[in-house]
């Protein structure tokens, strides 16, 4: 979808669906002042244009028991292409590893790792600097307590 082409009710849909993606059809019809089947309509279009690509569970991870989330940032030895398909393959394959983006700046990289202690993390991150993936070096950074975690505001980003 050209999103240019994207009104206010379509950034509504995707607004409502990005903080509640269980809300009943007509109750999101309701919200964005459309009948039920023009509401459903755009949805199908959003998701085939792939602007919606699934709808999630907020998981209390405090509640299933005790886990460490740390953010890492990480430098690669090379900034050749194959150093950084190598280092993506790998972390693909690493299910500790829930986010991973890479940035501009003094790093390449930025992780998100969830790990059941922080002795857990360790072996994570022994075993990626051992596994040739190229990691120069690392910075670790624990989440002591969650402050702010909102979807985008995106009314703001259509500015």
């Amino acid at each position: 979808m050209d999103t240019t082409r994207l009104d206010s009710r379509d950034i509504a849909i995707l607004a409502t669906l990005s903080r509640e993606g269980r809300i009943a059809k007509t109750e999101l019809a309701a919200r964005v002042n459309l009948s039920p089947t023009p509401c459903w309509e755009r949805m199908k279009r959003l998701e085939k244009a792939g602007l919606i690509t699934g709808y999630r569970a907020e998981i209390d991870l405090a509640a299933l028991g005790p886990h460490v989330q740390v953010f890492v940032t990480v430098e690669l030895d090379s900034h050749r292409a194959e150093s950084f398909q190598l280092f993506e393959r790998t972390v693909a394959r690493i299910d500790e590893i829930t986010g991973c983006w890479a940035i501009g700046g003094g790093y390449d990289y930025l992780m998100q790792v969830v790990s059941s202690d922080v002795a857990a993390f360790q072996v994570l991150m022994d075993g990626l600097l051992e596994s040739r993936a190229g990691v120069r070096r690392y910075y670790s950074y624990i989440v002591t307590k969650p402050v702010k975690n909102d979807p985008p505001a995106l009314g703001l980003l259509r500015r």
